[in-house]
């Protein structure tokens, strides 16, 4: 976009916002944990046939293993690395 002074002055740049980078973590965000959750809950129908000590460690990784990405999608909104 060019803003012009008079009918035949030069034209000047004129700075656009740049689409906040929040405005983009929440839907990818949202995308990718509810994506994540139903992975999660697919291979849950198999891990609950195994052994009970064989499921917990499934569990608490899959408990866990979504707030390392969810924490680098949060820093990279928030403009810090």
């Amino acid at each position: 976009m060019l803003r012009r002074k008079g009918l035949g002055g030069a034209a000047w740049p004129v700075h656009l916002p740049r689409m906040s980078r929040i405005a983009i973590a929440v839907p990818v965000g949202l995308l990718g944990f509810f994506l994540y959750v139903g992975l999660v809950l697919k291979a849950a129908d198999h891990v609950l046939e195994w052994h009970w000590l064989l499921q917990v460690p499934f569990f608490v990784v899959a408990g866990i293993a979504w707030a390392f990405p969810a924490k680098w999608l949060m820093f990279w909104a928030a403009g810090q690395r």
